[in-house]
């Protein structure tokens, strides 16, 4: 079960009102790296992970992670507090109020006039959050591979956040946020590597003569050979048709009606590749021209 505590987890400190950065700071609410996103992919991979110490860690950051959306909630609110008065009571004239809502250039206006300066579920485009979002496979040495990953995407996005805003208050609690994304990847890698063997995910080993392979797929210069494509365990080939010895094309074994019923469709509709057929946009363009 859940329960609130009405304090937050960092204290939101918010120097002045501005719409414009508060629709930046949507992107880590109901964007795809955001605080919701990121609480629900841990909380569904808890639910279903059968061991009691994994469980543990992740409901515990999927809790952590609501509490930092109550945070970035926090602060768009804040930021939007001003605005958001002024637009419900009409204290400034039309023209004034619409500079507010749409100065440098930001997109506010759209979160003020349909939520009344509440943080949405969207994005800081406005789009809409979505279960999409969640990545989640089942496999645990997967999922926590998806997991380092996904908190690396949103320290980079509060790092760029932070980038944008000189305000002390929500630099500081933008840069608890992004440290937490830092801490979360330790414990997450620390539990993939608990896991042994945990490479490859799943339980199913790889084909053994195309397991470390790096197949050259370019022309022209020479690939850089490098750890990634000729290091330890791994060799380059180029990249050639058939790498099964196999011929490099497709098929599939018919039986006797199929095959008469293709041969029958592949007749009907065959091309003839003598003909020059006038078309409709030829007609549209005139006369022929002399080539």
């Amino acid at each position: 079960m859940f329960m609130h505590n009405k304090r937050l987890q960092y204290t939101v400190r918010v120097s002045s009102t501005h719409p414009g950065l508060a629709n930046l700071m949507l992107e880590q609410f109901g964007g795809p790296q955001g605080e919701l996103a990121a609480a629900m992919r841990y909380f569904t991979q808890a639910v279903g992970d059968e061991d009691p110490g994994r469980k543990d860690l992740l409901f515990d950051i999927a809790t952590e992670e609501l509490s930092h959306l109550e945070i970035i909630g926090s602060i768009v609110a804040m930021l939007n507090r001003g605005a958001k008065g002024e637009l419900a009571e009409a204290v400034d004239g039309q023209a004034e109020l619409y500079r507010k809502l749409n100065g440098a250039g930001n997109d506010s206006h759209v979160t003020q006039l349909l939520f009344g300066g509440g943080p949405p579920l969207t994005n800081s485009g406005g789009v809409p959050w979505t279960a999409a979002y969640i990545d989640t496979i089942g496999d645990p040495t997967a999922d926590l591979r998806s997991n380092i990953a996904a908190e690396a995407r949103a320290k980079i996005i509060y790092e760029r956040l932070m980038n944008v805003t000189d305000d002390p208050g929500v630099r500081e609690a933008l840069g608890f946020l992004m440290t937490r994304e830092v801490s979360h990847q330790k414990s997450f890698e620390k539990a993939l590597y608990s896991i042994s063997p945990n490479f490859p995910p799943g339980k199913r080993p790889p084909v053994p003569e195309y397991a470390s392979v790096y197949y050259k797929m370019s022309q022209g210069d020479e690939t850089v050979a490098a750890p990634w494509n000729s290091g330890h365990g791994l060799g380059i080939r180029p990249g050639e048709p058939a790498v099964d010895g196999g011929d490099g094309e497709a098929s599939v074994s018919l039986d006797g009606s199929q095959s008469s019923a293709l041969q029958a469709m592949t007749q009907r509709l065959a091309s003839d590749p003598t003909s020059d057929p006038e078309t409709g946009a030829e007609l549209g363009e005139g006369p022929r021209q002399l080539e």
